[in-house]
């Protein structure tokens, strides 16, 4: 990956975080796009220190303007965008389906669909100017089984794996290379805050019987992203210790 450029939405933490330090350790260049201008810029250093460069472009993925901003700050900076991880998402409060208000099922459809749309639109423009490029889009488990009191997540996380298929029809034949994955529970800071009751009742839940670390994550990204993974398209890989199977 020496001197090819990535975007990674959503990489002030997370998988993003880890997908971007995974990245600059293989010496791409990275732009970190996330809201938290604090969470941006500790990524950023994180991936100076394994050698790599970067630069953080603060932007709301739903506000398209954000969207081609972050686009045109990379193509300013690196000349050209190579891959992209299109990962940045919320989940929403955990009430049942119906009972969502309409403020917080806009957030939701808002960045995790329409964020996901612009970024692909924006991005995979500019890939096609410069001969190609391979797309990661983040859905999760929630996008290929049903999640309760997370029915809204769920359904913009069905619709990733929807874009993710279609777009690898339409485009394959144009050197796009795109694929989703599912991840299953993770430990995130978000995760770690939970009561320790509720996270072993999760663990517990998982056919593994442990919950998944977010480098196990980057790991499948960072390989989806490069030409190691050349004729794997159109896939959605779960990363779940096996819930997805049950």
């Amino acid at each position: 990956m020496q001197g090819k450029t990535a975007i990674i939405t959503g990489g002030g933490s997370g998988f993003g975080q880890g997908t971007a330090v995974k990245l600059a350790e293989k010496g791409a260049n990275i732009c970190v796009v996330d809201i938290s201008e604090k969470n941006g810029n500790k990524t950023v250093e994180l991936c100076q220190q394994v050698g790599g460069e970067a630069i953080f472009v603060q932007a709301d993925v739903s506000k398209l303007e954000d969207v081609k901003r972050y686009v045109n700050e990379t193509m300013a900076r690196f000349g050209k965008i190579d891959m992209f991880f299109n990962n940045a998402g919320i989940s929403g409060s955990g009430v049942r389906t119906l009972d969502c208000s309409e403020e917080e099922f806009d957030a939701i459809v808002n960045v995790n669909l329409k964020g996901a749309f612009y970024g692909l639109k924006y991005v995979v423009n500019e890939m096609l100017k410069t001969g190609g490029g391979s797309v990661v889009n983040t859905a999760s488990l929630g996008g290929v089984v049903g999640m309760p009191t997370l029915g809204v997540y769920s359904a913009t996380k069905h619709a990733i794996i929807g874009l993710t298929k279609t777009i690898a029809g339409e485009y394959g034949r144009d050197n796009i290379r795109i694929n989703a994955i599912a991840p299953g529970t993770n430990e995130t800071p978000m995760v770690k805050a939970f009561p320790a009751e509720a996270i072993k009742a999760m663990a517990e839940g998982v056919p593994m019987g442990r919950l998944g670390q977010p480098h196990e994550v980057a790991n499948v990204v960072a390989f989806l992203l490069s030409d190691e993974a050349s004729y794997i398209h159109g896939s959605v890989i779960s990363i779940d210790g096996g819930s997805a199977a049950l």
